[in-house]
């Protein structure tokens, strides 16, 4: 089941529509209220989510999903004409797994949808922990401390910090972890991954520099010595 939360009509109609021809059981809120009523009888398995919505907006909403250890992991994309860089930052910062910003093709949106599902129906449930420096990621218990401090990360945050911190060794380019992470390729104009390291690094605060840019490639876990 997918949640669409969206005040403009005739996109809402059109996504519902492109989802129940693909087979996807999709249903479709105008208002945030009628949305949280339905959340009391269903949890989807997705959520799609405008920012810019009547009485409540999308980031609250975020939030408050985010907050709520019953949907603190479920998988929710953005929705939105906002499309600044920093509105991005916002957003993911805020719990979002992805960004769509309008106009969008409805075949991106059904593919990253559906990488998206498929990647937190795959992930594996591993028991292990990984520590660099000061940095622990507990794959079990899905947490991750820097200095023993607790950080909350959005779930593509995790997954991408996840399989940097498993291949310390190793650089990866935006079109390895588009397709690892993701599920889909680079296409040369995407800016998810850089704005989800940027958060990353955000969220690491003084030990940032442990996800190293490496010049003509893209990203890697190091900066121990620094």
């Amino acid at each position: 089941m997918i949640y669409l939360v969206e005040d403009d009509h005739s996109i809402r109609e059109l996504v519902l529509y492109t989802l129940n021809n693909y087979g996807m059981e999709a249903v479709g809120f105008e208002t945030p209220v009628a949305f949280w009523e339905a959340m009391q009888k269903q949890l989807p398995d997705l959520i799609m989510l405008d920012i810019m919505l009547p009485d409540e907006d999308g980031i609250s909403v975020l939030k408050k999903l985010r907050a709520d250890s019953k949907t603190r992991r479920l998988p929710i994309m953005l929705l939105t004409a906002k499309s600044t860089e920093y509105d991005k930052v916002i957003g993911l910062d805020s719990g979002a797994d992805d960004y769509v910003t309008k106009p969008f093709g409805m075949m991106e949106l059904i593919a990253r949808m559906k990488a998206l599902l498929r990647r937190v129906g795959d992930t594996p449930k591993l028991q292990e922990e990984y520590v660099h420096g000061k940095l622990t990621v507990n794959t079990t218990k899905h947490t991750v401390t820097v200095d023993h401090h607790t950080v909350t990360l959005t779930l593509k945050e995790f997954d991408l910090l996840c399989l940097l911190i498993r291949n310390p060794d190793k650089a990866f380019d935006r079109d390895q972890l588009l397709e690892q992470v993701w599920g889909y390729s680079f296409d040369g104009e995407n800016r998810t991954v850089d704005v989800h390291i940027r958060t990353l690094r955000q969220k690491l605060g003084d030990y940032a520099h442990y996800i190293e840019t490496v010049r003509g490639v893209g990203y890697k876990i190091g900066g121990l010595d620094q």
